[in-house]
C-alpha cells in the first residue's frame, strides 16, 4: 500500500510557504513605509523653502508626491507583478491627466474674455 502523508505535515508546510511570502512581501511594505515618511520629511522640508514663484512650490511639491504615489502603486496595488497591458493603460492615463494639465495651464495664462 502507498503511504499516508499525515495531515499535520501538509499543513506545516503549507504553513512554512506562506509564511515565507508574507516575509518577503512584509519586508517590500516596510521599505515603502520608510520611503514614505522620508518622502513626507522632504516635503515638509521643502514647504520652508521658497522657490521664487507659488508655481513653483506647488511642481516640486507635485513632483515629491508623485514619487510617493509612485511607491505605493507599484508594492501596495502590485502593479510592478503586472503584465504590459496595465503599464500602456496606466501611460495613456498619465499622458491624458498631463494634456489636462496643460490646457488648464493654458487657459489660466491666456484666459477667454467674454
Amino acid at each position: 500500500m502507498s503511504e499516508v502523508t499525515p495531515h499535520s505535515e501538509t499543513g506545516d508546510l503549507h504553513a512554512h510557504d506562506e509564511a515565507a511570502h508574507v516575509a518577503a512581501h512584509l519586508k517590500k511594505y516596510i521599505m515603502v513605509g520608510g520611503v514614505l515618511m522620508v518622502g513626507t520629511l522632504i516635503t515638509v522640508l521643502l514647504s520652508y523653502i521658497d522657490f521664487g514663484t507659488q508655481t513653483r512650490n506647488i511642481v516640486i511639491a507635485m513632483i515629491v508626491a508623485s514619487i510617493k504615489v509612485g511607491f505605493v502603486a507599484m508594492v501596495f496595488m502590485h502593479l510592478n507583478a503586472e503584465k504590459s497591458t496595465i503599464y500602456r493603460l496606466i501611460f495613456i492615463t498619465l499622458f491624458l491627466c498631463f494634456v489636462l494639465f496643460a490646457l488648464t495651464g493654458l487657459a489660466f495664462f491666456d484666459p477667454i474674455h467674454l
